[in-house]
């Protein structure tokens, strides 16, 4: 029988992902169960900085030979990126009309330590539904299954190298007059410019 959409869990999902949440967010499973994939947004955010786009990167400890289920992925803190992300963050967005609205909030996550990736990225992807005041159910996966038995698979369409699906309309951004608009941020970069307005763009 075929799902619903099936979507990974990413570090501070993008705008796109965040547009294809709410259109099928009836029927949503989030992928615990696939084999941890390198170079994509499950452990990167990118946002903008003064110098143009800046990737996030969250470092994880490297496992053995054999492939890693996503769930079971370990966050490495063998060097200080918790403090690197969270200076990225308040260098790039300070200035923005609404980063001390939802400072407070975010500041833990930088702060405290989360043994696995997955449970780092779904307390945040709870907040950043809750910042977005979205009221979306979702379930997990209990196994691992090929594509075909899903109504819509975003595993893989939703990558830092392809670029968003369909037009992106502009909003204001904080070096817009340095970088031009850059589409297809984290969605953090909405929110910090666009504050409960956000919901309405999406």
């Amino acid at each position: 029988m075929e799902k619903g959409a099936i979507f990974p869990l990413f570090y501070l999902p993008s705008v796109e992902y965040f547009t294809q949440l709410i259109r099928h967010k009836d029927d949503i499973l989030l992928e615990k169960f696939e084999h941890f994939p390198k170079q994509t947004y499950r452990n990167r955010a990118t946002i903008q900085s003064p110098n143009g786009k800046l990737d996030l990167i969250v470092p994880v400890i490297k496992g053995s030979k054999n492939h890693t289920k996503v769930k079971d992925v370990r966050i490495s803190y063998d060097f200080r990126w918790q403090r690197l992300h969270w200076m990225s963050l308040q260098t790039s967005y300070r200035s923005s009309a609404y980063f001390e609205f939802y400072e407070d909030d975010l500041a833990p996550f930088y702060e405290k330590k989360w043994e696995f990736l997955f449970d780092y990225n779904e307390e945040l992807f709870t907040l950043l539904l809750k910042f977005l005041k979205l009221n979306i159910t979702y379930g997990y996966t209990d196994e691992y299954q090929p594509a075909a038995n899903y109504s819509l698979d975003f595993r893989d369409s939703i990558h830092p190298k392809q670029p968003p699906h369909g037009s992106v309309k502009p909003y204001f951004q904080v070096f817009e007059h340095q970088t031009g608009f850059l589409p297809n941020l984290s969605v953090i970069d909405l929110l910090f410019s666009q504050g409960p307005q956000s919901i309405s763009y999406l």
